[in-house]
């Protein structure tokens, strides 16, 4: 099974050594680490690591911010580490996008549990996103569909089972969608 790759960003070099030793202890594979949010949104766009685990409080553009652009860009999860837990962080954390926050120094025993939930609350939001878009564009078929029908029924006395049929046996014939079909009838009869 692979293993999860890891970006780690925090200005401390020693916290990231330490937590690269304790991520590859606990089966982690850290791919890159660097020392600001910049960098680590650049480095998360040209890897695409399975999380991102940073910390706030960084040199340029901080860890809230850097998190905002990887939910966003729908690049990665992320895991803040900070030694903050002042509530307007977590605010700000929380409309980011952010999947975890552990406060420091936190436990080894922590980690796992944190970075495996970041990882399937990511997972259920890309299934969320890909049922929503696929139910906005059966709407968009239906709708399109819908409108030939009625075209066809007004300009050629057709039924709505006519119609519907009619649609659904040129987009068998053509092997094109319905939709495709739908569209062509309206740009075409619609104009009469």
């Amino acid at each position: 099974m692979a293993r999860t790759r890891i970006i780690i960003a925090d200005d401390e070099s020693i916290i990231r050594l330490d937590l690269k030793e304790i991520l590859d202890t606990l089966g982690y594979l850290v791919v890159g680490d660097v020392g600001d949010g910049q960098s680590a949104v650049n480095l998360a766009r040209e890897l695409r690591p399975d999380l991102v685990i940073m910390d706030i409080k960084m040199p340029g553009m901080d860890g809230i911010e850097a998190a905002r652009i990887l939910t966003e860009e729908r690049i990665a999860p992320v895991v803040l580490l900070t030694a903050f837990g002042q509530r307007d962080l977590i605010e700000r954390a929380k409309e980011a996008g952010v999947v975890a926050y552990l406060v420091k120094p936190f436990r080894e025993s922590d980690l796992t549990p944190a970075i495996e939930i970041a990882l399937a609350r990511f997972t259920e939001f890309r299934e969320m996103e890909s049922t929503a878009a696929d139910l906005k564009d059966a709407l968009e078929t239906r709708k399109l569909v819908d409108r030939a029908k009625g075209i066809l029924m007004a300009q050629q006395g057709m039924s709505e089972q006519e119609a519907f049929r009619h649609i659904q046996k040129l987009s068998m014939n053509t092997r094109k969608p319905m939709r495709d079909i739908a569209d062509a009838l309206i740009l075409t009869l619609d104009s009469r």
